[in-house]
């Protein structure tokens, strides 16, 4: 059974890996031990209640409480510091990590992340919900199934209000980094490779603040197998959503994923000769990748085959690139805001 030490306690350590565990344990008894988290954030202790949780200093004093053989660090601080925690944990003698997405902000930072992954001969799990969902996998049926035909385009809609984690500098330097990744990982594994056509992202503006590049994102693929893809992420939309539409020859699918943690359900709309079936089912990615990763690990060397990983990071630093170079940063709320998808 495997121990958990979870580096950075911000809204993704604190507020999603914390009760995800919980729920994954309940779920897995076999694969995780009994015995409290520990954690370590390298900016500050947070305060107030922290049940289930065991404070260390550092990561040296972490060490101290854990056996690095049998435990997985979960890695939840900015990816703008990856490869520097990655290699802090390496050093102290961990190997199996659980990494927030996305793996790395560009190009060069994926190759610093990689080259410590290599050096280290760390396994990595990357939390990638999407690629987990059971969502993606009725999607995934879907088109390889070959009833409705074939995909001609498909659109990704991914909206939230973000204004307060925005506004507080949560470590994410742009939208592309936020929602995107998610569904840019899910696209690959629907249609397969892809280059960048089009791309863009807006400023977040509230009042006389302005958070550059934090209002939305938007991005269009050419899938090598012939389709075409977009995603929308706005994160200054006054509602969640988290919806894909595909586009077949034979006729069209809409998914619908679980926006929050309160209500993990997915929906699932087919439309064909005039006919339309919705099915709701559950749909917990989050503690199905926790649950699936540490039973990896508990069996074996565990982690991720990195390259839809990889490939995603590559894409989005394309995205950003042309964004930058075509000058359509815009603030949200100017006369060109981010178009919703439907």
């Amino acid at each position: 059974m495997l121990c958990t030490l979870i580096v950075g306690l911000g809204r993704a350590g604190l507020g999603l890996h914390v009760p995800v565990l919980l729920k994954a344990r309940a779920q897995a008894p076999g694969a995780f031990a009994g015995r409290p988290v520990v954690a370590v954030d390298p900016r500050a202790v947070p305060t107030g209640p922290l049940q289930d949780l065991v404070i260390a200093g550092s990561l040296p004093q972490a060490r101290d409480l854990l056996d690095p053989a049998r435990t997985v660090v979960h890695v939840c601080t900015p990816p703008s510091v990856r490869a520097e925690v990655l290699r802090d944990v390496a050093l102290l003698g961990f190997s199996r990590v659980v990494v927030e997405k996305p793996l790395a902000t560009d190009r060069n930072a994926l190759r610093r992340v990689l080259a410590v992954v290599r050096e280290h001969g760390l396994s990595l799990s990357v939390v990638a919900p999407w690629l987990h969902s059971t969502l993606t996998e009725r999607l995934v049926a879907v088109v390889e199934g070959g009833e409705l035909g074939s995909v001609r385009t498909v659109s990704v809609a991914q909206h939230k209000p973000r204004f307060r984690r925005s506004l507080a500098n949560s470590g994410h330097a742009s939208a592309f980094d936020v929602e995107v990744p998610h569904s840019l990982g899910a696209l690959l594994r629907l249609l397969g490779d892809a280059e960048v056509r089009e791309a863009s992202c807006t400023d977040l503006s509230l009042g006389e603040s302005v958070v550059p590049r934090m209002g939305g994102a938007r991005l269009a693929l050419q899938h090598h197998g012939g389709a075409c893809s977009e995603i929308v992420s706005d994160l200054t939309a006054p509602v969640r959503q988290r919806q894909i539409t595909l586009d077949m020859t034979g006729g069209t699918v809409v998914g619908h994923y679980p926006v929050g943690q309160d209500d993990d359900f997915a929906q699932l709309e087919t439309v064909s000769a005039g006919r339309t079936v919705r099915e709701v089912f559950e749909d917990d990615a989050l503690t199905s990748f926790m649950v699936r990763a540490y039973r990896r690990y508990a069996s074996g060397p565990g982690g991720d085959d990195l390259g839809t990983h990889v490939r995603t990071v590559e894409l989005l630093h394309d995205a950003k690139q042309l964004a930058a170079k075509s000058a359509t940063v815009r603030g949200a709320g100017s006369e060109e805001p981010l178009t919703h998808v439907s």
